[in-house]
């Protein structure tokens, strides 16, 4: 039997994290992983991911996405490799978007760089964009792109460099905890801790022994050929989001080379969509899965055309608010949790690391997460 100081069950975007900095702290961590690292069977896939700092959800984001910016920026340097992308940020929406005024309240609030942008100057400066003459915008330069595969091979790479023990390829079956601490048993064998950290994405509903409300679904991100793809290129194109009010928001990113996966122009609808188990998923996409964002994209972004060049399947696990829960397990004192990210919580995953490797060796952490707590669904 192994014995480690903290074993965490999941090593994909907040997992990686975790492992990574708790290796740093010189803590000998174990990280499981029941699919290889990266892998495309979860939520943490599909070329590039989003992250914008002036955030209308919740006020108390913004301090963790300016850290989880720095430390994608250390990552950059220390893996050698250029996983966060600059890019800036264009928010659009019709009048009186919650998106983009709320997105500018944020800015405001934290002095974050930003312009409002009318309507002409919304047609001058990003003349891609045909949207209705009534829509609002917003600039924000904090912004920009991750690419999650490389965030996570990175991670994982350094955590291994540090002393971290990962394994992929190996499930947990079932664990256990008392007054001494956990108990994890896998096919391979039976690991034991001072303390557990779960955060297995799509497999946490089956794997936390609680009653989170939490919900899986399946989302489609796609990718166009496009007609002009002069217009939509890194360095023309900031990462964009269009509000749809009562449906959520189209968003996509430039055209960028040398990514993983397809190499067309990414647009997607950020909006939970139809439930899904993450053992039984259709992971395939079929005729019709286009239909939530290929319409606006082909009205709103005419350089992009509206031929499909791919389409890929993941899961967002969705929280009852939409909120992040990160807490200690409510009945195991040695076991913290961190789950229902709700399709957007890659971008904090650097963040969230700091926060699960404090939690689970100190009890606690001095970033701003106390509305994050299971207490608030009760």
């Amino acid at each position: 039997m192994s014995r480690y100081d903290v074993i965490v069950v999941g090593v994909g975007a907040m997992g990686s994290a975790t492992c990574l900095t708790l290796a740093r702290r010189g803590v000998r961590v174990l990280g499981l992983e029941r699919h290889g690292i990266p892998h495309d069977q979860g939520s943490s896939h599909g070329q590039s991911r989003m992250i914008r700092c002036a955030y209308y959800e919740h006020p108390d984001y913004v301090p963790l996405l300016l850290r989880s910016w720095e430390l994608w920026e250390q990552l950059g340097e220390e893996a050698g490799r250029q996983s966060l992308y600059a890019t800036g940020g264009l928010y659009m929406g019709p009048p009186g978007s919650e998106f983009v005024e709320s997105s500018l309240q944020a800015a405001d609030t934290y002095g974050l760089e930003h312009e409002r942008l009318d309507r002409s100057q919304l047609q001058e400066r990003f003349p891609q964009f045909d949207l209705p003459l009534d829509f609002i915008a917003m600039r924000e330069s904090k912004a920009g792109f991750l690419v999650p595969e490389w965030c996570i091979e990175d991670q994982v790479r350094l955590a291994r460099s540090h002393g971290a023990e990962i394994h992929e390829y190996e499930s947990v079956e079932s664990w256990d905890s008392d007054a001494g601490g956990v108990q994890v048993q896998t096919a391979a064998g039976t690991y034991t801790a001072g303390h557990l950290v779960l955060c297995a994405g799509a497999w946490m509903p089956q794997l936390s022994k609680s009653t989170l409300p939490l919900h899986v679904t399946r989302q489609v991100l796609g990718w166009t050929k496009p007609v002009d793809p002069s217009v939509l290129r890194l360095g023309t194109l900031p990462v964009w989001a269009i509000d749809c009010p009562g449906e959520g928001q189209l968003y996509g990113f430039p055209l960028t080379e040398g990514l993983p996966g397809p190499t067309g122009f990414k647009a997607a609808m950020h909006a939970p969509g139809v439930p899904a188990d993450p053992n039984t998923i259709d992971r395939e996409s079929r005729p019709g899965d286009d239909a939530t964002f290929i319409d606006r994209v082909r009205d709103w972004i005419p350089a992009a055309g509206s031929e499909l060049d791919a389409m890929r399947i993941c899961m967002y696990t969705n929280s009852i608010d939409e909120h992040f829960i990160i807490d200690g397990h409510p009945d195991h004192s040695h076991v913290t949790i961190a789950t229902g990210f709700s399709g957007h919580g890659f971008k904090m995953s650097s963040v969230i690391g700091e926060v699960l490797a404090d939690m689970s060796t100190e009890g606690r952490s001095d970033h701003p997460t106390a509305f994050l707590k299971i207490s608030r669904l009760a």
